[in-house]
């Protein structure tokens, strides 16, 4: 077995690995960019080297300086993590070149089956079935859109070595064809090295499910069941499951024996998968086989009991596996929640800078423990007070749950996102709870389709309903109480002039526009000591109840008898003396008053925001790389005005109307923040 290895990675999954080989008695070498010196991955290895500049072909995509790190501290093997190297045949076999275990598999392997378009070949070589397509890397637009109409619309634009859903378009005419294999050869060459692209035929209303396998140096390989991947946006999963709520033992078994079959005719040797898409009937096609970790594979390893990262290490040390495919556990339910740094109401725009807030629910299972399930577990790599930087994913934190059954798993997945605190950047985590919540998702009825089918116009904050609106009207007036009831014992009080407290509210629910609604509340048999009271609102009585101090910001208590976890914070944009108070994914803003208090904000007059139609903001922070327009020139509706890029991902900005640039007020290679000024127009 090895004592020291090197993580060619960085984030959660370098946490990941360092967690799993502390467990195992072996050291461990961290590698950083400028960007992730104060990083959580190099405080938690046991040494670290600085390997380049923040962006990723400066560092972490830099083999020999990954090979250099290995030399200069003895490091034996190298667990590349997902994305970067992990899927790079050159680098894996230039380790076993230099003598260095690289923890995944050959290279051979990975030449066969990272390679999309080889891996589909050798596919179909071991009579697989797979998806109609064009395999060949394509020359150019103009022959992309040919072969396009030569497959029949809708088409899948794909780059040979893509992953994470960079480098692949749908389209569905000739002009998105065109566009799509542009950008996608743009988002392949800076995020891979290869711009090689193919096309395949889209499968309409499919599901996304993989099998995930294992396999050693001695010609065994089993199959860990199934992962449930159909949840997505934009091709980039969002919520993942296990097992999956669609598939029966039969289609299971199917996938698994296929799965195998083909690592199997590749001397597959370490942790893969292999993804299929099934169709209503389920019946299923080879899609391609990641080999290396997956993002998602805590879900496995909650059914299952098997520490992924540990076999790796494992078989890279030449081990044999204990276990054949009879002892595969599949043992209760399992979700995982993607925790990015985006903000779902701007269109999921990436969301940088320090993270003010980082207060994650409290854990219950752990990294590289499989003794501890039925719980709750965060994978992350960031802490409160780090920066979230520009150059890298925008996924920040995985939110795991395991339970017994499906239903119990979505109910503790609800609950533990209600206890996810994070300020300073925005999140996914409303957009989340709103999915969790979806009649449609906790019945199973959903495809790949289902995101861009339900939020097809974006994501609103009306998008999450709440099943109760009053009761978080009754958490702003019980939240208030106490506040009250802390200024009614502030000693040196003027004699007459004494804290009042009384027992009848109005509760301003703050909307947009200056559309409030108002409504009278009571808080009654208030008892400070025992934290208790009883809240009417509407007619409704909420006997609530919490031991968290009035200073925190996630509140854990009970209403009715039933426990809840909710977040309330004072200050708001639109009020300063306001509660912000969020459950399930809602957010109401709360101005607490009393009934003459309430009569005179009703008489305020609504200031409107300044209009800033005749400006270009930039929309998120990021890296401003191209100015498509000059001063004076007139643009269209619809035109390329500036492309920002932040997170690996470029985002056009159109002209929303027809108008004349006035002023150019930023610079190509710029570093913008939110809402900074690129242009004007007359």
């Amino acid at each position: 077995m090895f004592t020291k290895i090197l993580i060619a990675n960085r984030g959660e999954i370098a946490c990941r690995v360092i967690a799993t080989a502390r467990k195992m008695g072996i050291q461990t070498v961290a590698v950083y960019s400028d960007a992730d010196k104060d990083a959580r991955h190099v405080k938690l290895a046991d040494e670290a080297v600085h390997i380049g500049a923040a962006p990723s072909r400066e560092s972490y995509l830099v083999a020999d300086r990954i090979i250099a790190a290995c030399k200069q501290t003895g490091a034996q093997a190298v667990h590349p993590g997902y994305g970067f190297l992990s899927e790079n045949e050159a680098f894996a076999k230039r380790c076993e070149e230099e003598g260095i275990a690289f923890i995944g598999p050959k290279a051979h392997s990975i030449a066969a089956m990272g390679d999309k378009i080889a891996s589909k070949k050798l596919a179909n070589q071991a009579r697989v079935n797979t998806i109609p397509g064009y395999n060949d890397p394509i020359a150019g637009p103009e022959a992309a859109v040919e072969i396009a109409k030569s497959i029949g619309y809708p088409v899948m634009i794909k780059a040979s070595a893509g992953g994470g859903g960079k480098g692949l378009r749908v389209a569905y005419n000739d002009k998105e064809a065109f566009e799509g294999f542009a950008s996608c050869q743009n988002e392949a060459r800076n995020s891979f090295g290869d711009d090689r692209i193919f096309i395949e035929k889209f499968v309409q209303e499919p599901r996304h499910i993989e099998i995930q396998i294992l396999g050693d140096s001695h010609g065994n390989v089993v199959y860990l069941n199934e992962r449930e991947c159909s949840i997505q946006r934009r091709h980039q999963k969002v919520i993942e499951e296990a097992p999956s709520p669609f598939i029966s033992d039969e289609t299971r078994k199917a996938m698994g024996e296929q799965a195998v079959a083909l690592a199997k005719a590749v001397q597959y040797q370490s942790a893969g998968t292999v993804e299929f898409v099934v169709g209503k009937d389920q019946d299923f096609y080879f899609l391609e086989m990641n080999t290396r970790l997956q993002v998602e594979h805590p879900v496995t390893e909650c059914i299952t009991g098997l520490d992924l990262v540990e076999q790796m290490i494992r078989v890279a040390a030449g081990e044999k596996l204990s276990f054949g495919q009879a002892d595969v556990k599949r043992d209760g339910w399992a979700i995982e929640c993607r925790i990015n740094a985006e903000d779902p109401f701007r269109n999921f725009l990436p969301s940088t800078g320090r993270l003010v807030r980082f207060a994650t629910p409290a854990q219950t299972m752990w990294q590289a423990d499989t003794a501890h399930l039925q719980g709750v577990r965060v994978d992350t790599g960031v802490y409160e007070g780090g920066e979230i930087p520009m150059y890298y994913d925008s996924m920040i934190a995985k939110l795991i749950v395991h339970g017994r059954d499906r239903n119990e798993a979505i109910a503790k997945m609800r609950e533990a996102l209600n206890g996810f605190a994070i300020r300073g950047i925005s999140s996914n985590i409303p957009f989340q709870a709103a999915l969790l919540a979806h009649p449609k998702f906790v019945s199973g009825q959903f495809n790949t389709g289902f995101i861009a089918e339900h939020y097809s116009h974006g994501f609103h904050a009306e998008d999450v309903p709440h099943d109760d609106p009053d009761f978080l009207v009754a958490l702003a007036l019980f939240r208030n109480r106490r506040y009250r009831a802390r200024a009614s014992t502030i000693t040196g009080q003027m004699q007459g002039h004494n804290v009042q407290v009384g027992e009848c509210y109005t509760a301003v629910v703050l909307g947009a526009e200056g559309k409030n609604q108002y409504v009278n509340g009571e808080v009654t048999d208030f008892d400070a000591l025992a934290r208790v009271c009883k809240v009417v609102v509407n007619g409704k009585s909420y006997e609530m109840r919490s031991n968290s101090d009035i200073r925190d910001l996630v509140v854990h208590g009970g209403c009715n008898g039933k426990a809840f976890t909710c977040q309330i914070e004072r200050g708001t944009a639109k009020n300063p003396l306001a509660l912000r108070v969020i459950h399930n994914g809602t957010q109401a803003d709360v101005l607490v008053l009393s009934p003459k208090g309430a009569q005179m904000h009703q008489l305020m007059p609504y200031k409107a925001p300044p209009d800033l139609s005749k400006f270009l903001l930039s929309p998120m922070p990021g890296l401003l790389v191209d100015v498509a327009v000059q001063p004076g020139q007139k643009v269209q509706a619809g035109e390329k005005l500036a492309v920002i890029e932040a997170m690996k991902m470029e985002n056009i900005l159109f002209a929303a109307q027809d108008g004349v640039v006035s002023k150019i007020s930023a610079s190509k290679g710029d570093s913008l923040a939110v809402d900074d000024i690129i242009l004007e127009f007359e």
